[in-house]
């Protein structure tokens, strides 16, 4: 059975990440990250649609230390550093690759309806640009809060039409690290004070145009 979506739950032990990043370094050939490392860039801004390419589990709003005004990348890694949802594995690998430039994307638009323009953060590895952990922020009473967080590698979450999209490439076992065998796709919308599950599906790379057909998801 191919490997599955993921509920945020216990995060997976070092060991285990770091067996994951090294799988999917290849994947970087692939394009689906933004390399924050080489270009310094500080992510798309999007007020609107856009794809995504990573898999997913929703997390239980915490209060973050940010303010209220946007932050910039910069902020956006202190933000993620300081905030008690995201597990240590993943705030160790955020390291600077060059200088003082981290391995983040961070982008911004309207996914839950506020005030305020949300905060998509990636986390990525130096490098081979991998998503060790995806994370969304919305501004709640003056502080940025953790509304939803991804951490099971390669991961990477985006804004798809108002809506999060999170992808995660699959391996199933004799896969080389080259070629995983698919990916697995949910689309998440927001439900007042929490994302719930839209659709999900999977695309097999093994089948000419895949298995993309979307399933609603009543949970």
């Amino acid at each position: 059975m191919r490997g599955g979506l993921t509920e945020a739950g216990p995060t997976p032990a070092r060991g285990t990440l770091q067996a994951a990043i090294t799988a999917a370094a290849v994947l970087a050939a692939l394009a689906l990250f933004v390399s924050a490392c080489t270009t310094g860039g500080t992510g798309a801004r999007d007020e609107g649609p856009a794809h995504a390419d990573a898999a997913a589990g929703a997390a239980t709003a915490s209060p973050s230390a940010a303010p209220s005004s946007t932050p910039d990348r910069r902020d956006a890694v202190r933000l993620v550093k300081a905030d008690p949802a995201v597990s240590e594995e993943v705030k160790r690998e955020l390291k600077p690759c060059v200088g003082d430039e981290y391995p983040v994307d961070v982008s911004y638009g309207d996914l839950t309806g506020g005030s305020d323009s949300d905060i998509i953060v990636n986390v990525l590895t130096c490098g081979d640009m991998v998503g060790v952990g995806s994370y969304v922020y919305r501004e709640t009473d003056g502080r940025y809060r953790n509304v939803f967080k991804a951490e099971e590698p390669p991961v990477y979450a985006e804004m798809d039409r108002g809506d999060l999209v999170v992808t995660q490439q699959v391996y199933e076992k004799g896969d080389p690290v080259s070629s995983p065998s698919g990916e697995n796709v949910i689309t998440y919308s927001w439900a007042t004070d929490h994302f719930v599950k839209e659709y999900s599906w999977h695309n097999d790379y093994s089948v000419v145009g895949g298995d993309a057909s979307p399933v609603p998801d009543s949970g």
